[in-house]
């Protein structure tokens, strides 16, 4: 994983707004996030959420288990700042989720739009999808948003890895059953078009 400092760097030298993964609302993974049809007490995790506004338009929709994890100290921050009283109602973790143990089948919902992308080793895949082994509930879902084979070959100036679907819940294997993939192409604030692939997957409840 790219280093912390990288991160840190970064959130504490552009507006949150100027990064070119920024969108106003995360519509493509509330969409599927709602397409789960769970009850809104369900916990959810957004890993490598940092500054996202993901978490407002979850707590916007009701959900009321929600975490947010990141490497970047300063970028969950500002997302604590954006949110005002309401980020009481969140639970924050700082950390590189390559190398930190979650607790055990805490989570219906795993959401990343972003950070798998970035692990361009093969040892820093298999220990992130050994994460969601563990964290994610059986039966649980997970949805994981790459660039696709057509989207970008560096982003924030790191390589990145460039997934199909079908590529991208491969590394993920049998135990993750894939349920929908969508295409999406992210408007950057710099006028820039990013395409985007996102897998819904299903964990196997054995």
């Amino acid at each position: 994983m790219q280093s912390k400092d990288h991160w840190e760097r970064v959130y504490t030298t552009k507006a949150t707004s100027d990064v070119s993964w920024f969108q106003e609302h995360a519509r493509q993974s509330i969409q599927l996030i709602g397409q789960v049809g769970l009850a809104r007490d369900v916990g959810i995790i957004d890993v490598g959420g940092g500054a996202s506004t993901l978490v407002d338009d979850l707590l916007d929709e009701g959900y009321v288990e929600v975490t947010v994890l990141d490497l970047s100290e300063a970028a969950l921050a500002a997302s604590r700042s954006r949110l005002g009283q309401r980020a009481d109602n969140v639970s924050w973790l700082v950390g590189d989720i390559t190398r930190m143990e979650l607790p055990r089948h805490a989570y219906d919902v795993w959401h990343d739009r972003a950070v798998f992308h970035f692990l361009t080793s093969s040892q820093e895949r298999e220990a992130y999808v050994q994460a969601v082994l563990r964290a994610v509930k059986p039966g649980g879902h997970i949805i994981v948003a790459t660039f696709a084979e057509d989207g970008p070959e560096k982003c924030s100036g790191l390589p990145v890895m460039r997934y199909s679907a079908d590529g991208l819940h491969a590394e993920f294997g049998a135990p993750f059953i894939l349920l929908q993939k969508e295409c999406e192409e992210h408007h950057t604030p710099f006028g820039t078009v990013q395409k985007f692939i996102y897998c819904l997957c299903c964990k196997e409840s054995n």
